[in-house]
């Protein structure tokens, strides 16, 4: 496994409050990561700084073999260089089927002489199935996403950014809101995502991250606090103090 992200010495203040704090975090291709932390901790200002939304005051964070410097980048750029992200609130367009939204996710080149090749069109449904497989709605293909459950949304969701085929996948809080029955096939889907790429889990949900059973690194105050298993991290008197509020 190599790495394919490196945070490396990384601050952002923003109004005199130090949100991110001298953060340095490696994740491997391929790798499951969940990262927790109480609320405040930094756990979405670090999503923001991959992602492009929020510029560091210092810092490096570096992507891929090329060594590609995310913070010289746009938000798109990012995107396109194979970083993808799920908000905690789906977006998908509701008044579109299942498969609508899939194929316009699908990263494939739209020449003018497309159009007239049938192999692309098969090429574009055989993949559309593979997702929609993956994902557990194959059945629901044609329904519209707007008739949907807020588990099966979130699971839609996840496939459209795999249409990308992103090489890191960024997820917050995937479990929040679902059955239970929801909450087990999203870490099924995610684990198996993660056999092929990064996947990084921000979670507040402590039995979702045990079923994730993978590396957590926690953090508190904008830096990284522990890192290690779930029953590692949760042995650790400065996690229980930060998570107990002692």
């Amino acid at each position: 496994m190599s790495t394919l992200l490196e945070v490396s010495g990384v601050s952002v203040t923003f109004d005199g409050f130090r949100a991110i704090n001298n953060l340095s975090i490696q994740i491997a291709e391929p790798e499951l990561r969940a990262v927790i932390g109480p609320n405040g901790a930094g756990k979405t200002t670090f999503m923001d700084i991959i992602t492009g939304k929020t510029k560091p005051d210092e810092g490096r964070v570096i992507f891929g073999e090329k060594s590609v410097n995310l913070l010289g980048m746009s938000e798109s750029q990012i995107a396109q260089a194979g970083i993808g992200r799920k908000f905690q609130k789906p977006t998908v367009f509701e008044a579109q089927t299942v498969r609508e939204n899939i194929v316009m996710a699908l990263k494939n080149p739209r020449g003018p002489f497309d159009v007239l090749f049938k192999r692309r069109a098969d090429a574009r449904e055989e993949r559309v199935r593979e997702i929609s497989d993956e994902i557990g709605l194959t059945e629901a293909l044609d329904q519209t996403s707007g008739a949907l459950s807020h588990g099966q949304k979130q699971w839609l969701e996840i496939g459209m950014l795999l249409a990308q085929d992103p090489r890191l996948l960024l997820v917050d809080e995937p479990a929040a809101g679902m059955t239970p029955q929801e909450r087990e096939h999203t870490t099924d889907l995610l684990v198996r995502a993660a056999r092929t790429r990064a996947v990084v889990v921000v979670e507040h949900d402590m039995e979702f991250v045990r079923r994730l059973n993978c590396k957590v690194t926690v953090l508190h105050e904008g830096s990284v606090l522990a890192e290690g298993s779930l029953d590692h991290v949760t042995k650790n008197k400065d996690v229980v103090d930060v998570y107990l509020g002692r």
